[in-house]
């Protein structure tokens, strides 16, 4: 008899804990450092931008810090390959080959999409892109990332012209134009301090041309669906600074 009590209350215990497990499961996301294996879209669609954008401070503390997360891979490979993909977060990134979205930010297999383009400025592909995957897809954040040291502003700064590379450095050129002297006088490549601070000022300008040039989104800021926010990258530290 003593052991089939036991037997009763471990079965009572399983019970409740199978009932716990059950009710959690139907509760919107809480902990914004909850980032399961495998992004789901019911974990896509509970989650907040304010939550997204805590995932990627967390995921670049990470980086920064060399403790990333050990990802099964393989698994992510098949499982949103069978199930499909839920994003939670877009990237409009450098090409630069330290700038990349997933490794700075400690993410797996189906949790961003990612738009890379010299100079990480917006057109009209891009832009679609992004409508598509905040609208249609359900991400929750879009980033437009920065970063110190960037080739493709240098060549703005110096007025490079070469093939179609002249089209897109014209895109960066309002953020040459709108960045005050730093330091001295010299507003060319060899000023590393300018550089960097054109390359913040075109993720502002990218920011508000995002918004001016996509009714879509703009739309989906102003009911609070998505956020869309600016960040820096330091190539030598891997800290990303968001603003």
């Amino acid at each position: 008899m003593l052991v089939s009590g036991r037997r009763m209350v471990a079965r009572a215990g399983v019970a409740a804990l199978m009932l716990a497990l059950g009710a959690c499961a139907q509760q919107p996301l809480k902990q914004a450092d909850t980032h399961p294996q495998v992004m789901t879209q019911t974990v896509q669609q509970q989650m907040t931008a304010d939550q997204a954008l805590q995932l990627l401070k967390d995921g670049n503390a990470r980086y920064v810090t060399g403790q990333t997360r050990q990802f099964d891979e393989r698994m992510q490979i098949r499982t949103t390959g069978k199930e499909g993909q839920f994003p939670f977060v877009q990237f409009v990134s450098c090409i630069d080959s330290r700038s990349s979205p997933t490794q700075v930010f400690d993410l797996g297999v189906g949790d961003a999409f990612s738009s890379r383009v010299a100079g990480n400025i917006v057109n009209e592909d891009i832009l679609g892109s992004l409508e598509f995957g905040s609208k249609v897809a359900g991400a929750k954040l879009i980033v437009i990332l920065g970063h110190t040291s960037c080739g493709a502003v240098k060549g703005a700064c110096d007025n490079v012209a070469m093939g179609n590379l002249t089209g897109l450095l014209k895109k960066i050129r309002p953020a040459v134009d709108a960045t005050a002297d730093v330091h001295n006088h010299d507003r060319s490549s060899h000023n590393h301090a300018f550089v960097n601070a054109v390359s913040e000022k075109n993720v502002h300008l990218t920011v508000q041309n995002l918004l001016d040039q996509s009714p879509v989104l703009r739309d989906m800021v102003a009911k609070n669906e998505i956020k869309v926010v600016g960040a820096m990258l330091d190539v030598k530290t891997g800290e990303v600074r968001f603003y």
